[in-house]
């Protein structure tokens, strides 16, 4: 019942009460503008003086997300899983502290819920009540309109389009780690260097741990060209104990180096990224890579501004099996909706041709139509999943398309605070499932989200 009351409070909250958008990251919310605004219940709540200046200020903030789903033949017919129908609860809760110009605590809970599926919850769906968030920030220089800042603690990144790493908003549970960043921030160049420890979730409460050895590290920086786009360039480097791929199992040390150009805005739109991998599969080597581009135009100055797209993505695959050397591109952390926001095929052993349409069909609604049509690009080497886990072997198949994927969504900004989105997808099966899967199924997909945040 209170919830309900929230509800209707804040769909009657005036739009000029509010300081801003909300964020993806929650942390990069800034409310101290609320410092002489008029004192209404919400101002309260983002804004909460603790001394008589203001130099010391809590904000709060949530988040819930119900999500209900339908899926048939998600595994395509492997594993005959039919048709299941379940439902995803997402509740987070923060607080922002600010302790003068130089000192700042952010701390999140969250609770991921799901109830009804028949193979019970995947990894990304159950926790039931955890730490997403608790970091400390030092804010170890500033001069003018150039800050450098030191991040401690456990916390989300994500860092470009997300291909490589995201915080993986979509599912049910964000993706967080444990270590330390070092954060350089200009108006023309931005500059990140970090070592991270990757979060092992476990469903119950409070019971999350991390690899407590750094497993995740590099640097990403952000040049901005006036009037030209952006240069992004970097590099990751990742450990992994256990790293399965068609070839095998065995322990990985990998190196991504790696640019994008890009750029957003009315007009030309343009996302060129290229990367290249290095390093020790067990006793083998890594020559693994990847390219992408993508280009569009916004037509804004025509009601809704649409945009067509087309992106082209080539990413490797191991060519030879037992030569000593993987070819296998690892996407590292990437974006779960990366190529559909519930994609069957992952960004690995991958060619993939996918224009899409987005349009501001009406006031607060956005609509998007995608199609993507997806091929192995090495025979020898298998299918992922989105995540960039390994699926399903070759076996052997000398078919390399892998089907194709129909997808269309709507989203809803019913106001300020909440959001509906609705969304559904159909994949034809081609010709390599078909040939290693005998009772194969083309698959299907649909969900309904409603999110409210405070």
């Amino acid at each position: 019942m209170r919830s309900i009351l929230l509800y209707l409070f804040l769909l009657s909250v005036p739009m000029h009460m509010l300081a801003q958008r909300f964020q993806l990251m929650r942390y990069d919310e800034d409310y101290s503008a609320l410092k002489d605004s008029t004192r209404t219940f919400y101002n309260k709540i983002k804004y909460i003086p603790l001394s008589q200046t203001g130099a010391i200020y809590l904000s709060l903030g949530g988040e819930v997300r119900e999500e209900l789903d339908y899926s048939a033949n998600e595994d395509w017919g492997e594993m005959r899983v039919g048709r299941d129908v379940f439902l995803l609860q997402r509740y987070q809760v923060h607080a922002d502290l600010h302790v003068g110009n130089r000192i700042r605590f952010f701390g999140q809970l969250r609770s991921g819920l799901e109830n009804g599926r028949k193979n019970g919850p995947r990894r990304i769906d159950e926790d039931k009540l955890n730490v997403e968030n608790l970091f400390v920030d030092f804010l170890a220089y500033r001069k003018l309109d150039k800050v450098l800042t030191l991040r401690v603690g456990r916390q989300e990144i994500q860092y470009g389009s997300g291909r490589l790493i995201d915080v993986r908003d979509g599912p049910n549970l964000r993706l967080y780690f444990d270590g330390a960043k070092l954060a350089y921030a200009s108006p023309s160049l931005n500059v990140d260097a970090f070592v991270m420890a990757e979060a092992k979730i476990n469903t119950g409460f409070f019971d999350n741990s991390s690899t407590r050895e750094a497993n995740l590290w590099g640097m990403y920086g952000t040049y901005i060209i006036q009037q030209s786009g952006n240069l992004d360039f970097y590099y990751l480097g990742i450990n992994r104990a256990d790293a399965t791929f068609d070839e095998g199992v065995a322990k990985e040390s990998r190196h991504t180096l790696g640019a994008r150009f890009w750029r957003r805005g009315g007009g030309f739109i343009y996302n060129f990224e290229g990367a290249y991998q290095f390093g020790k599969f067990g006793i083998g080597n890594i020559k693994a890579w990847t390219a992408s581009a993508e280009v569009g135009y916004m037509f804004e100055y025509i009601p809704g501004a649409p945009t067509i797209n087309l992106r082209h993505d080539y990413i490797s695959g191991d060519k030879t099996k037992g030569d000593g050397t993987l070819g296998t591109f690892n996407p590292l952390y990437p974006k779960g909706g990366y190529f559909g926001f519930n994609p069957q095929v992952g960004p690995v052993n991958l060619i993939d041709l996918h224009p899409y349409l987005a349009w501001n069909a009406a006031k607060n609604v956005a609509l998007t139509l995608d199609v993507v049509f997806n091929w192995r690009y090495s025979l020898q080497d298998g299918v992922y999943r989105p995540d960039g886990s390994f699926n399903m072997s070759s076996l052997n198949s000398a078919k390399r398309y892998i089907g194709t994927a129909y997808l269309t969504s709507v989203s809803w900004d019913m106001n300020r605070f909440l959001n509906f989105n609705i969304g559904v997808q159909y994949f034809k099966t081609g010709d390599y499932i078909k040939d290693v899967i005998p009772q194969y199924k083309d698959g299907f997909f649909a969900s309904t989200v409603i999110g409210f945040k405070f």
